[in-house]
């Protein structure tokens, strides 16, 4: 089964040049790693309407996965959670509480902190899965970790495959 992503980073630094963006291309790095095909890689401010922007321009693309890095913590400047309300149909809350809890069993209390999602935005008949990762490398790594060994069932149920 071929998978097509697209990478969104999400950081104010990152945007305007100020700091060098490495969660992105770690991202990069591990999909194709895994044989999934980045159609599209992207660095937007974090801004609820820039975000929501950004993924609906990259689902466009006809990718199955959006992954975002970044804006998923606590801070007032942290939109990415709220950019996903209108995009979002529906959550798949299973994965991001393993994301925090994954974290949290390698001694990062810190992830608990993360109010990253997973769930499934439609674009008339497309249904694409899209997950937000924490903006450090770390929280990138243990949200492939814990996504990449159940992508291709998650793909293909949310392709509308039988169980």
């Amino acid at each position: 089964m071929t998978i097509t992503a697209a990478v969104i980073t999400i950081s104010d630094r990152c945007s305007t040049g100020e700091r060098t963006d490495i969660s992105g291309p770690t991202a990069v790095q591990r999909l194709t790693e895994a044989g999934i095909e980045v159609r599209q890689t992207m660095i937007v401010h974090d801004d609820v309407r820039a975000i929501a922007e950004a993924v609906q321009t990259v689902a466009l693309d006809t990718v199955d996965f959006v992954l975002t890095t970044g804006g998923t913590g606590i801070t007032p400047q942290d939109y990415t959670a709220r950019a996903m309300d209108p995009l979002l149909r529906f959550d798949i809350p299973g994965i991001a509480e393993a994301i925090r809890m994954y974290g949290m069993n390698k001694g990062v209390p810190g992830a608990l902190l993360s109010r990253g999602r997973a769930g499934v935005m439609v674009l008339g008949p497309r249904r694409i899965l899209v997950v937000n990762a924490p903006g450090s490398v770390g929280g990138v790594s243990d949200t492939l970790d814990v996504l990449l060994p159940i992508l291709e069932h998650t793909i293909d149920q949310v392709r509308g495959g039988d169980h």
